[in-house]
């Protein structure tokens, strides 16, 4: 299967990006095609209805990478309970097309103890494109967080954290394979 993970940030150092990054690690352990569209590394112009990203081409690699992806992981940090304005401003870019009966994993980063706030909204907005969500998240916060911080070491995730986005991953790509087959 082919996944497109959107690191949601713009934030050179996003523990969110570093948690994608991971992920991508995990899904290609798997077998599968992990595509990491990072937001800061290459932002998207500010969406307007009147368009007018005709040649803009980190827009068009971006909106190429979900069509084409079996399956979507959205990744944000938690600001003032929402999901990033990067993050937003990208997904107000596309619409059904890119998400219609695709599996959809919402994950975020949270410097508090965790990430709900975020995460609801972020599901809010798949069920609006179509999208299918993963029944389970993934949220990290405050201490639960060292390893995805720029002085972390992704080889030594702590074991806990660890356990449970591996069993997340897995949740994802069983319900993404089931997806896919029915297409």
């Amino acid at each position: 299967m082919k996944i497109a993970i959107v690191a949601g940030s713009n934030h050179k150092l996003a523990t969110s990006t570093k948690l994608s990054t991971y992920i991508q690690k995990l899904i290609a352990q798997e077998g599968h095609e992990a595509t990491l569209l990072d937001l800061y590394e290459a932002p998207l112009p500010f969406y307007s209805p009147e368009g007018g990203y005709e040649g803009h081409e980190a827009l068009k690699a971006f909106k190429q990478a979900l069509f084409q992806a079996d399956a979507i992981v959205l990744a944000t940090a938690e600001y003032h309970s929402s999901i990033s304005g990067v993050l937003k401003n990208a997904l107000d870019h596309v619409n059904k097309d890119y998400f219609s009966q695709k599996a959809v994993l919402s994950v975020s980063s949270s410097g508090g103890a965790i990430a709900v706030s975020s995460l609801t909204q972020l599901q809010t907005i798949v069920r609006n494109l179509h999208g299918i969500n993963c029944p389970e998240w993934i949220s990290i916060g405050g201490d639960q967080r060292k390893s995805f911080q720029p002085e972390g070491n992704l080889e030594e995730v702590e074991a806990g954290i660890d356990k449970r986005i591996r069993h997340v991953v897995g949740s994802f790509l069983s319900l993404a394979k089931q997806l896919s087959a029915g297409k």
